[in-house]
């Protein structure tokens, strides 16, 4: 069996998605679906084994963080597609069949010869060989779905597949996603069988398994630190205050255009630098060649300043 492959997608944009989703922990989602992928490899040959004449070969060809739109093919041709539900999303599961396996599957069933080619379907699959792909539909759900507290939910019977012009009608929603390519072979040749997940439903039953194998997994300290990276990443506008000498509301009244009010001796050392309305340093004003600039001197003390306020009433 071959290493599988994976592939996080680019870093998008969205700073939710880039939290929470498709981008946020791709290696976690990886390393997720490729330990489901390997689980369930054993778990679909023993059920299907029964159904075929002779042995197949299965194993995870690729695991790709993706959209889950992008489960059903650009450009449908001969493939045969099953949405799953589960109680928790109405499309916990996308399962796809190329047309190299329904041809690979309707040998293995109908005892076909090994040692002879299994060609791909050039056609849209027939009700029999949809009925085929159902099983095997079927058997992949289960053992998807698994059991006790960490099963899927998943709604069983899994329904007649969509196929040829229909495929392309069918609505999926978008979103972070992860798909799992399986490789299902003979000395008769091979088949690929894709399972296209939410990342939600993946992390949420299967996340933990994963993140505990893993030696370089993210624990909850780690994602609350790379929640905070992102945070420090914004941007916030800084505001350099002088402060004034206090002056009575009569006074303030009395203002008029052209009037020049006097600084305290000690405002240019005691500049105030605030972002969003917050007071951060106690700043130094000052002048660099033809640029004004603040030296920080010390963080803003608000008790301090609470204490000085009271003293000096």
């Amino acid at each position: 069996m071959s290493p599988a492959q994976t592939s996080p997608a680019p870093v998008r944009s969205p700073i939710v998605e880039r939290l929470v989703g498709e981008t946020g922990e791709p290696q976690r989602v990886a390393d997720a679906a490729q330990a489901l992928g390997t689980r369930v490899i054993p778990r679909i040959l023993s059920d299907i084994e029964e159904l075929i004449s002779f042995p197949l070969e299965m194993e995870v060809e690729a695991v790709e963080v993706v959209r889950f739109g992008e489960a059903r093919p650009k450009r449908p041709q001969f493939e045969a597609m099953s949405i799953v539900p589960s109680k928790s999303s109405p499309d916990a599961l996308a399962i796809l069949a190329g047309a190299d396996l329904v041809g690979l599957l309707v040998g293995a069933v109908f005892g076909g010869d090994p040692d002879l080619p299994a060609e791909p379907i050039t056609r849209k699959p027939s009700p029999i060989e949809l009925e085929l792909v159902a099983s095997l539909f079927e058997s992949v759900a289960k053992a998807f779905n698994g059991s006790g507290e960490r099963a899927l939910d998943l709604r069983f019977p899994v329904g007649t597949p969509t196929s040829g012009a229909e495929l392309g009608k069918l609505v999926l929603r978008d979103g972070p996603g992860v798909k799992i390519t399986f490789k299902l072979s003979s000395s008769a040749g091979f088949g690929t069988l894709s399972v296209t997940m939410p990342q939600r439903v993946l992390l949420m039953h299967r996340g933990d398994a994963a993140q505990a194998a893993a030696p370089g997994a993210a624990t909850p300290g780690a994602w609350k630190a790379r929640f905070g990276e992102e945070v420090m990443r914004s941007s916030v506008a800084l505001e350099a205050t002088i402060p004034l000498s206090k002056m009575t509301l009569s006074e303030l009244t009395g203002l008029r255009v052209g009037q020049v009010i006097e600084f305290p001796q000690d405002a240019q050392a005691n500049t105030r630098l605030s972002a969003r309305r917050k007071t951060v340093f106690v700043c130094e004003f000052g002048k660099l060649g033809n640029h004004f600039t603040v030296r920080v001197r010390h963080p803003y003390d608000a008790g301090k300043e609470f204490m000085d306020g009271l003293i000096s009433g």
